[in-house]
């Protein structure tokens, strides 16, 4: 995925718009959260073999959500100047620290937990 081409396009939507007033840090950040449980929305109350049918049925509003979900937080990291590959890199390392292989694998405990 080429990050800058997504916020090069990201930003032209937006700017065309005159919407950059109003995509500020909170809002960006309040706009994340409700675009996370439009997607959760989507399985709410699913169980077993209905999950997997509802990711089938309801692809396009998934990945539509999902598209959602990045732009905001494309648009974010851009606007508080993050890295976010580094931010990610950064965090896949405290991560492998708190849950070694030998002790995590095959388990769904918390690190404190192993």
């Amino acid at each position: 995925m080429n990050h800058a081409h997504l916020l090069e396009k990201i930003r032209a939507f937006r700017d065309e718009r005159d919407w950059a007033q109003f995509h500020n840090h909170k809002d960006l950040t309040t706009a994340l959260a409700i675009e996370a449980s439009e997607l959760q929305e989507i399985f709410l109350w699913k169980t077993g073999p209905e999950i997997e049918a509802t990711a089938k049925a309801k692809r396009t509003e998934i990945q539509d959500e999902l598209a959602d979900i990045a732009v905001y937080l494309l648009e974010l990291a851009d606007n508080l100047e993050i890295d976010l590959e580094a931010a990610i890199l950064a965090k896949l390392a405290k991560n492998a620290a708190k849950y070694p292989v030998e002790k995590a694998r095959g388990s769904n405990a918390k690190y404190t937990e192993l």
